[in-house]
């Protein structure tokens, strides 16, 4: 299973546009489940296995988790060794270093969101 735009840029026969490329990338996180398993995966060294998975995701149904780990497959973002469970790809540890200013930036956001609702 693959959103729309991932697989008309894996059809394309020209390089894909930034615009191209972003719009596929935001139709994939915009998945639900999708970045929560980003995030859990992002410990590097360390694999976690299906049911580990679905347990750091809290409330993801296993057929849910299952789709968005063959997309996210698909994507070249997560590999999965059935020895050693699921872990991010290098393009999935590139996309980390991309969002980490978003890790700087969202306790900001919070707090000024906690300030402006406190009367």
């Amino acid at each position: 299973m693959t959103t729309k735009r991932l697989a008309q840029l894996a059809a394309a026969t020209e390089p894909p546009s930034g615009k191209d490329a972003v719009n596929a990338a935001l139709e994939l996180f915009n998945r639900r489940w999708t970045l929560r398993i980003l995030w859990e995966l992002r410990g590097g060294a360390v694999r976690l296995n299906f049911r580990a998975l679905q347990a750091a995701c809290g409330d993801v149904s296993a057929s849910v988790l299952n789709q968005r780990l063959a997309e996210l497959r698909e994507a070249l973002l997560v590999e999965h060794d059935a020895g050693s469970g699921y872990g991010l790809s290098a393009q999935g540890r590139a996309l980390l270093v991309a969002i980490e200013p978003l890790l700087k930036w969202a306790p900001r956001w919070a707090r000024d969101v906690q300030r402006a609702a406190k009367p």
